[in-house]
């Protein structure tokens, strides 16, 4: 696959996440009735939206880590909750591995020439 296809998968589960975060805990299975603060977790994942979608290869590498922290509340989550609020949390570990892989992948595909020969060679 080609880098593209990579910014592509990776646009895709960023925007998916934000979308499911919102959705979750505004209206679908908040921690409160009505809402709770855990909504700003969606804020966070608008910092690195433009960089992914413009594919720039540093914004890749730091969501690389940052989003390591969206995968392990979904892994919590979806073993500690019920009902709706279990499967969107299942939901986020996939969008959340989704994204991780992609970006991961993203940074390989887009990596210097001078850098593929050195690491071939050992």
């Amino acid at each position: 696959m080609t880098a593209q296809r990579y910014q592509f998968i990776a646009s895709a589960s960023l925007i998916s996440l934000i979308f499911l975060c919102l959705g979750w805990e505004l209206w679908w299975a908040p921690l409160r009735p009505g809402g709770s603060w855990l909504v700003l977790k969606a804020v966070f994942l608008l910092v690195p939206l433009f960089g992914i979608l413009r594919g720039k290869r540093y914004t890749y590498k730091w969501v690389s880590l940052f989003i390591q922290f969206y995968l392990l509340e979904g892994l919590v989550r979806a073993t500690s909750e019920q009902g709706l609020a279990q499967w969107l949390a299942i939901g986020e570990t996939a969008l959340a591995g989704t994204l991780f892989v992609s970006v991961i992948l993203f940074i390989r595909a887009t990596r210097a020439p001078q850098m593929k020969k050195a690491a071939s060679a050992s």
